[in-house]
Protein backbone atom coordinates (compact mmCIF):
# COMPACT_ATOMS: atom_id res chain seq x y z
CA UNK A 1 0.00 0.00 0.00
CA UNK A 2 2.82 2.42 0.83
CA UNK A 3 4.39 1.92 -2.58
CA UNK A 4 1.13 2.67 -4.37
CA UNK A 5 0.62 5.81 -2.31
CA UNK A 6 4.20 6.90 -3.02
CA UNK A 7 3.76 6.39 -6.75
CA UNK A 8 0.48 8.31 -6.73
CA UNK A 9 2.08 11.20 -4.85
CA UNK A 10 5.05 11.22 -7.22
CA UNK A 11 2.76 11.30 -10.25
CA UNK A 12 0.67 14.02 -8.66
CA UNK A 13 3.78 16.15 -8.08
CA UNK A 14 4.89 15.59 -11.68
CA UNK A 15 1.48 16.61 -13.01
CA UNK A 16 1.51 19.78 -10.90
CA UNK A 17 5.03 20.65 -12.10
CA UNK A 18 4.04 20.06 -15.72
CA UNK A 19 0.89 22.14 -15.33
CA UNK A 20 2.79 25.03 -13.75
CA UNK A 21 5.47 24.96 -16.45
CA UNK A 22 2.81 25.09 -19.14
CA UNK A 23 3.77 21.82 -20.80
CA UNK A 24 0.68 19.96 -19.55
CA UNK A 25 -2.77 21.32 -20.09
CA UNK A 26 -5.64 20.67 -17.72
CA UNK A 27 -7.44 18.58 -20.35
CA UNK A 28 -4.38 16.34 -20.72
CA UNK A 29 -4.18 15.90 -16.96
CA UNK A 30 -7.85 14.90 -16.81
CA UNK A 31 -7.32 12.33 -19.56
CA UNK A 32 -4.37 10.90 -17.59
CA UNK A 33 -6.51 10.65 -14.45
CA UNK A 34 -9.35 8.98 -16.31
CA UNK A 35 -6.93 6.53 -17.91
CA UNK A 36 -5.60 5.65 -14.45
CA UNK A 37 -9.07 4.98 -13.11
CA UNK A 38 -9.92 2.86 -16.13
CA UNK A 39 -6.70 0.86 -15.88
CA UNK A 40 -7.34 0.22 -12.20
CA UNK A 41 -10.63 -1.49 -13.02
CA UNK A 42 -9.28 -3.79 -15.75
CA UNK A 43 -7.52 -7.12 -15.64
CA UNK A 44 -4.24 -5.33 -16.38
CA UNK A 45 -4.20 -3.73 -12.90
CA UNK A 46 -2.54 -6.68 -11.09
CA UNK A 47 0.18 -6.85 -13.76
CA UNK A 48 0.89 -3.14 -13.42
CA UNK A 49 0.94 -3.45 -9.64
CA UNK A 50 3.33 -6.41 -9.76
CA UNK A 51 5.60 -4.52 -12.14
CA UNK A 52 5.67 -1.48 -9.86
CA UNK A 53 6.37 -3.65 -6.81
CA UNK A 54 9.20 -5.47 -8.60
CA UNK A 55 10.70 -2.19 -9.75
CA UNK A 56 10.47 -0.74 -6.24
CA UNK A 57 12.21 -3.80 -4.77
CA UNK A 58 14.91 -3.60 -7.44
CA UNK A 59 15.53 0.09 -6.83
CA UNK A 60 15.55 -0.31 -3.05
CA UNK A 61 18.18 -3.06 -3.36
CA UNK A 62 20.63 -0.88 -5.29
CA UNK A 63 23.53 0.29 -3.15
CA UNK A 64 25.42 3.47 -4.14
Amino acid sequence: MAISLSVVLLLLVLVVVFMRSGSLRMSNALVCVLLGFLLASTSVAPTISDGLNTTARLVSGVRP
